[in-house]
């Protein structure tokens, strides 16, 4: 039976801007439900910078974005807030607070936003914090734990509120290829046991093809989309020099 896409956020002709200059302009495409969307490009080209605005950091220079079909920078300032509860995020350190123990990272939102009980806190934390293989941790600090496992942690966090859309940042950025691995066999499962919508901006050819079920690349030179579509028929199929290079990096690689 084939599979019914229901688009859960919309990019319509967005222009991206750095201060006066033009990173992007004219982006579209669309993130089905249920997808790990992959947004690749190399260095510049605005991975980051459209990650800022599809979180609701960064206002567009022009353009739209819609959730369920809601212009999310159209709306007002509250309903704003009440949509980016509905995102995860997962950024490229971490951004875990140093003083705080993997629980109480993981705690903060559930305390800001949620209206648990103290004990209800502390069961969700150590529901999380298993998801991501971190049982025992909780009393950790983030120094004394590894890289991995400290992206492992802030994605326990990133999950606390049960979103709806997760986003994540280089992930693999710093990790050894056997945690990069790890990580994306933990997004893979975090997709289906939670049933998120997965968004990750990466250059790691091992993820894209590893785990994207669509994706866009960015290309600096034309500042645009030149490439969407599931990574490995992207690489079996185009016949643009710049798309196959970004996805060989001059070989035949990482297709699997």
């Amino acid at each position: 039976m084939e599979k019914i896409l229901h688009p859960l956020i919309e990019v319509r002709n967005l222009d991206l801007d750095y201060d006066d200059y033009l990173v992007m302009r004219n982006l579209n495409f669309k993130v089905n439900k249920g997808d790990i969307f992959i947004v690749m490009g190399g260095s510049g080209c605005g991975k980051s910078t459209l990650l800022k605005v599809l979180i609701g950091l960064k206002k567009p220079d022009k353009g739209e974005v819609l959730y369920s079909g809601e212009n999310f920078w159209a709306s007002e300032e509250t309903r704003q807030q009440e949509l980016m509860r509905r995102f995860g995020v997962l950024y490229q350190g971490g951004a875990l607070w140093s003083s705080f123990s993997l629980a109480e990272n993981i705690a903060l939102p559930l305390q800001l936003y949620s209206s648990l009980n103290a004990r209800q806190i502390r069961d969700v934390v150590r529901l999380k914090l298993a998801l991501v293989g971190l049982v025992g941790y909780e009393d950790f600090y983030p120094a004394e734990i590894s890289g991995g496992m400290c992206k492992r942690a802030a994605l326990a966090r990133a999950i606390a509120l049960d979103p709806e859309i997760i986003f994540f940042d280089e992930p693999s950025a710093g990790l050894d290829p056997i945690s990069a691995r790890m990580l994306d066999d933990l997004i893979l499962e975090l997709r289906d046991i939670l049933g998120a919508t997965i968004v990750v901006v990466t250059h790691e050819l091992a993820s894209i093809f590893a785990i994207g079920d669509n994706a866009v690349l960015l290309d600096t030179e034309s500042k645009s989309v030149i490439a969407s579509g599931a990574p490995k028929i992207l690489l079996n199929d185009s016949r643009d020099s710049r798309v196959i290079q970004f996805l060989t990096r001059g070989e035949r690689q990482g297709a699997g």
